[in-house]
């Protein structure tokens, strides 16, 4: 498989699950600037959409979207229990976590780093998502994670996001619970092994 990723983007989410799920995969990196891979390729000829993550399965299907892309690489190894099984109730209550962290976290984040949206509207958003994330940490009480005991891909999302906090002046210092989560997340093999291949840490 491959994953087209910029460093530190969203496709982190995805990279990271690739690692923990122990599937081997090829980086292809896709800059959201210029649109084009490094030799060049004009990258929307591969992505319409234009912006990553996109997966490129061994017998060359195309799937595109996070959430997405992270059940399916999920349900490629069950025995790791990256995803509850379909039809459970326990898979619906992913599912609405990765629903949440893309509609209310995800998008939130992504105004806040365009630089043409005026400060007001970027002061209004830094209030919403830090709301959103106050409630999140309430609920990561007693928890290692979000579903509880045992990672899931919804983990690997929103360490994702969270972790562009620091880029837009968002602060989460007052919020133990997701600090000690976030922490606890950066601390596992995958997780170092992701940001290092982006270039993320040395």
């Amino acid at each position: 498989m491959k994953l087209y990723y910029s460093p530190g983007a969203c496709s982190l989410s995805p990279h990271i699950v690739l690692r923990e799920a122990g599937l081997a995969f090829e980086l292809v990196l896709a800059s959201t600037k210029t649109h084009q891979l490094a030799d060049g390729t004009d990258y929307y000829g591969i992505n319409p959409k234009g912006y990553v993550p996109l997966l490129e399965l061994d017998d060359g299907q195309r799937l595109s979207e996070g959430p997405v892309i992270v059940q399916y690489i999920a349900d490629q190894v069950p025995a790791q229990a990256l995803v509850p099984p379909a039809g459970t109730m326990a898979r619906y209550r992913v599912q609405e976590w990765l629903n949440f962290i893309t509609s209310e976290l995800h998008k939130g984040y992504g105004l806040m780093f365009n630089p043409s949206m005026p400060a007001e509207a970027k002061d209004l958003m830094r209030t919403r998502v830090g709301q959103r994330l106050t409630w999140v940490n309430q609920l990561l009480q007693g928890k290692s994670f979000l579903m509880g005991d045992g990672l899931t891909v919804a983990d690997a999302y929103l360490f994702t996001v969270v972790n562009w906090s620091a880029h837009v002046a968002l602060d989460t210092s007052a919020l133990s619970n997701l600090t000690a989560y976030q922490a606890r997340m950066a601390a596992r093999p995958a997780v170092r092994a992701a940001l290092k291949a982006e270039g993320l840490t040395p």
